[in-house]
């Protein structure tokens, strides 16, 4: 629209140039310089007109647009927020599962503290601690070969030397009677590793300590290894896995002093390893045993086959020799046959005839 004012002014202007030059009077300048202004003023309310109504339409428009917008972003957020809130549902419900969970875990462990203290106190009896060392071995042992496999393992066994080892171990030879004896050396150690107490302390309980393994290991070796009666070689079992790495750390010289006196020193989980290898020893050795009987029955199966076969082929030179003789009387009796059939074709009163 703006183009169409420029276009009338440039009108006007052409106009009354041309009035000038022609000689127009001023009153037909003036007349036809209205009209034009009246033109214009109503083509220019024309045209706020058509703005206003476009702007109008297009701000009904724009505003539908937006209404339809904000609309569908309400219907997600509805949906997001329903979405989230059940699965904050969820993880509530979930938490507190789980913390009630945590709260019987929390009672296990209060109920499990009480039993260690009572364990510790029982423990501190050397004849108490020396009966739950003996269980342990009992239990290992039984899981391992079963329950009162005597072929395999004895518990409180006699020796000819008239003491009596927690367990005997019959393995297969060369090992024979393996000795396993239970310690539980608790108070010293216990005292050694305590930090609540000066070091120096603590290196008076080591070497007590140290004392204590190896009257055991000296006791062991003296009592269950036997010559010609039991291994050379005999198991210390320490039923408490922490003193047992604790010598094998920080005390390697109770490990080679042990080994000199040919006891070795065992965990319940390298006593379970070593046991596990014996089984499979004792295991491969019987299949060895059953396959040598196998085969010496192989053997005499052989023998026996043999003999069959020898029967056999006699037996088979008897049948072809019947054979022979059958096919033989065979020919004899197609022969005899043939002979009596010529016999009974001959006319006797023909031959008689002739004679006469």
């Amino acid at each position: 629209m703006e183009y169409v004012i420029i276009g009338l002014i440039i009108v006007v202007i052409v106009l009354l140039t041309i009035s000038l030059f022609k000689g127009v009077n001023e009153a037909n300048i003036t007349e036809r310089i209205g009209k034009i202004e009246t033109t214009t003023v109503k083509e220019l309310g024309e045209f706020k007109s058509n703005i206003r109504d476009n702007l109008d339409n297009d701000f009904n428009n724009l505003n539908n647009k937006i209404e339809d917008k904000l609309n569908k972003i309400e219907n997600k957020v509805n949906s997001r927020l329903d979405e989230n809130f059940e699965k904050t549902n969820k993880t509530f419900t979930s938490v507190l599962e789980r913390l009630s969970k945590i709260d019987e875990a929390q009672k296990k462990i209060d109920s499990l503290s009480t039993d260690i203290v009572s364990l510790q106190s029982v423990l501190t009896d050397k004849k108490t601690r020396g009966i739950f060392g003996e269980v342990n071995l009992k239990n290992i042992m039984a899981n391992i070969f079963g329950e009162k496999n005597d072929k395999i393992y004895k518990m409180q066994h006699s020796l000819p030397n008239g003491t009596i080892v927690d367990c005997a171990l019959f393995a297969p030879s060369p090992l024979g009677l393996i000795g396993i004896d239970s310690k539980f050396p608790l108070e010293n150690y216990r005292n050694m590793v305590d930090r609540s107490i000066s070091e120096k302390e603590r290196g008076n309980y080591c070497k007590l300590f140290k004392i204590d393994m190896k009257k055991h290991i000296d006791a062991i070796s003296s009592k269950y290894i036997i010559p010609g009666i039991t291994s050379d070689q005999a198991i210390l079992f320490l039923p408490a896995e922490a003193i047992f790495a604790e010598l094998n750390a920080y005390h390697t010289d109770i490990i080679e002093y042990a080994y000199k006196k040919r006891v070795w020193i065992t965990s319940p989980t390298t006593l379970i390893s070593t046991l596990t290898t014996i089984q499979v020893i004792i295991k491969n050795l019987e299949r060895d045993k059953y396959a040598s009987v196998i085969h010496n029955e192989l053997k005499l199966l052989d023998e026996e086959f043999k003999r069959y076969k020898d029967r056999w082929d006699k037996l088979s030179r008897s049948i072809e020799t019947v054979s022979r003789d059958v096919k033989d009387i065979h020919v004899t009796t197609d022969k005899i046959t043939k002979r009596f059939d010529s016999i009974n074709q001959v006319d006797m009163e023909k031959i008689e005839y002739e004679k006469n």
